[in-house]
Parts: structure tokens; sequence; C-alpha cells
């Protein structure tokens, strides 16, 4: 194994996973992408900045994207419930939480 080789693989080795917020389908991460490029919606991490603070207590599961739509649905688990929260991925507004 050259050190070229053995510096990658060392640096993957200790690279963290992607945790379950940070994980998306493939196709919605093109999408969100082609669109954010665009200029047509906010960045996910602007979107989660903007809203994570405002749900104290709840467990961030993650993102999705629907792109016909325009919404990020962002989903959270508090006291044993599933709670998603509709966000128009245009403006950063959330427009809707449901459990």
């Amino acid at each position: 194994m050259n050190r070229l080789t053995a510096l990658i693989a060392a640096t993957l080795a200790v690279l963290p996973a992607a945790s379950p917020a940070q994980q998306q389908r493939p196709d919605e991460q093109n999408e969100a992408r082609r669109d954010l490029r665009a200029g047509n919606v906010r960045s996910l991490r602007d979107i989660e900045r903007r809203v994570l603070p405002t749900k104290p207590g709840m467990q961030y599961l993650g993102p999705e994207y629907d792109p016909s739509a325009m919404v990020y649905r962002l989903k959270f688990i508090h006291d044993g419930r599933v709670v998603f929260v509709d966000v128009d991925a245009r403006t950063g507004q959330v427009m809707g939480e449901s459990r």
C-alpha cells in the first residue's frame, strides 16, 4: 500500500458517519441542490438553524425534501411521538406541525 492510499484509509477511518439528521435520500439531495443552485430555496443548514432552536426537548431525526412543493419536512421525536414540521424551503417559514 502506498503512502497516499494509507493516508486516505486512515482519514476515512476517523471520519464520523453521517448522523440520521444529515441523511437524505440521494434523489432528494440532488433536487434540493438543484433548487438551491437555482436560487429557488434556502439551504437545509439555514432551515435547520432557524427551526431546531424552536424545538427544545425534541430529538431531531432528519429532513425530507419535496421538490414539487419546495417544502422541507423535518422529523422529530418527542415523548415517544413522531412530530413533523413542514417548512417552506423558499422562505424558511414554518408552515405547520403534525403529530
